[in-house]
């Protein structure tokens, strides 16, 4: 899950990200939940850290947490340059530890996907619900089946400008699902020559039954799924590219 060199990149890659609607969704989502009283979130898998400092903005507490020791490095002097209080940790999603007593747990730009088998998306539910306090919320998405497999898969995309120019194959696993990205990067030096970087990267996303039983195995309920930025609750359909789980922790796990 490390970007390594990425990280230098990554903002300049994700200039047209929908980060906005992200902070929206989740916003709106909270206010759908009744929980008034929401406050101290954490954003795991937060890279260079856009979305913690937008919540953050947004008046919200915000724990910052990435693998990436060079995405955090970036995502500190975005938020110190905006005079913004944002705690941040270096730690692996797997392993997460330390953190309790949170409202809620947000993770979003499909991190859940790079948890690719379904034994560590429990030993994840299971750190997140320790974050949690009862009844705090837990909202994350995912690329649905049907885009990895009609809209990545196979496929090869490219982009050549001035500065960075980069060819990025998806090829399958062995399960309906799995996907390897294999990337490289010509970012421009000072002197006319390019400088390559390589990345690659192993994701893999599950039917929406399996998250479902990983969550309520891990202490959640499901109470919404939100489909491509709608926030017009239960409107995944079988065309949507990317599907937000807004879950629960149940009292007493």
């Amino acid at each position: 899950m490390a970007y390594q060199q990425l990280a230098y990149l990554y903002d300049q890659l994700m200039l047209d990200a929908p980060y906005d609607e992200w902070v929206a969704v989740t916003r709106e989502i909270f206010k759908q939940s009744g929980k008034e009283e929401i406050k101290a979130v954490a954003d795991l898998g937060c890279g260079t850290g856009k979305i913690t400092s937008k919540l953050a903005k947004a008046g919200f507490d915000m724990i910052g947490v990435d693998y990436s020791e060079d995405m955090l490095s970036y995502a500190e002097q975005r938020a110190s340059s905006a005079g913004l209080g944002v705690q941040w940790i270096h730690q692996d999603l797997r392993s997460l530890e330390g953190i309790s007593g949170m409202d809620a747990v947000v993770s979003y730009c499909d991190v859940i996907n790079y948890i690719t088998t379904e034994e560590e998306l429990e030993t994840v539910f299971r750190h997140v619900a320790n974050m949690l306090h009862e009844g705090g919320m837990f909202i994350f998405d995912v690329h649905s089946l049907y885009h990895v497999e009609n809209h990545l898969v196979g496929e090869t995309f490219a982009q050549v400008d001035d500065a960075i120019s980069y060819i990025w194959f998806c090829s399958p696993g062995e399960a309906t699902g799995d996907m390897y990205h294999d990337l490289t990067f010509f970012v421009s030096g000072d002197d006319d020559s390019y400088i390559r970087f390589d990345e690659y990267h192993h994701q893999c996303t599950f039917p929406i039954e399996v998250y479902r039983k990983l969550l309520q195995e891990a202490g959640f309920e499901i109470k919404n799924l939100y489909g491509d930025f709608s926030v017009e609750p239960e409107s995944v359909s079988d065309s949507t590219e990317r599907i937000f789980f807004a879950a629960e922790k149940r009292s007493g796990k």
